[in-house]
């Protein structure tokens, strides 16, 4: 059985607070891009463990501490009649690009044992299941464009359309730990909440809708700025770097051709 899982941009990211689990206290708003990876699980009841086999873009680190693996132990825990298993992944979502690609395929693994076993888990459940496997996971099981407060991992939908609009996405190659942009963040409040912010019209976002990771990663890559910067210059009515990084996006009013060089480059029409 296949299923695709797609990414995500934040449209804005606040870091409101320090917490004292090692975490961090987050506004943003989730939106899903039709930017996919492929996920397949192969029953092996004669394996005496289970596999991972990925293709497409290299993920660096050991492929047995992929979350994909972890998420089908964790729902092994609680339904052991699962079977020994091969998981096939095929990577197009960029890796440390700020896009969600891991928590992406560790969400549509639950989702896809979900329906393959017929667990019959309810959303609340799988939400629950995909929280204790990373904080941006819990977006993926909605995979609607929502709130997204706590770590993360509470969120709100809310009703937000694009439509009509050109999205261009530029990933320059450039791999960014979170763990590490973290290190230069220095939490703090705002007057505005992002949930307000959202409401405004688009025009208002430009200077209302910020992410913190902007300003200590662009002064580590200013490269990254550049491409923001490129974005408003070409006409985006907004443009923002994603997450902790490295990809940026832009908000276009109509088809546009722009050439980022050697860094990758995707047209959405929303």
């Amino acid at each position: 059985m296949v299923i695709f899982s797609n990414c995500k941009i934040n449209l804005g990211l606040r870091v409101v607070a320090r917490r004292n689990d090692g975490y961090h206290d987050l506004e943003t708003a989730f939106f899903p891009i039709p930017l996919y990876d492929a996920l397949e699980i192969i029953e092996q009841p004669t394996s005496a463990r289970d596999t991972i086999s990925v293709t497409g873009l290299e993920i660096p680190g050991e492929h047995n501490t992929n979350l994909c693996l972890r998420a089908l132990e964790l729902l092994r825990s609680d339904f052991p009649s699962i079977p020994p298993s091969e998981i096939h992944l095929h990577k197009a979502i960029p890796i440390g690009a700020g896009l969600g690609g891991g928590s992406t395929n560790a969400a549509f693994t639950i989702l896809l044992l979900n329906v393959k076993y017929n667990l019959a888990l309810s959303a609340e459940r799988l939400v629950s299941y995909a929280a204790r496997l990373g904080s941006d996971c819990p977006f993926f099981i909605l995979n609607t464009p929502c709130i997204g407060t706590g770590r993360g991992e509470i969120l709100q939908k809310i009703d937000l359309s694009l439509v009509g609009f050109t999205l261009v996405l530029v990933n320059p190659g450039i791999h960014v730990s979170t763990s590490q942009a973290f290190k230069l963040i220095q939490p703090g409040s705002s007057s505005k909440n992002i949930s307000d912010i959202i409401k405004m019209p688009i025009e208002k976002w430009k200077d209302e809708l910020i992410n913190d990771f902007e300003k200590p990663v662009f002064a580590q890559h200013p490269e990254i700025g550049s491409i923001k910067n490129r974005m408003y210059e070409q006409g985006a009515i907004y443009a923002l770097m994603s997450g902790s990084g490295s990809s940026v996006f832009g908000l276009f009013e109509k088809n546009v051709s722009i050439d980022f060089g050697a860094s990758q480059t995707w047209k959405f029409q929303l």
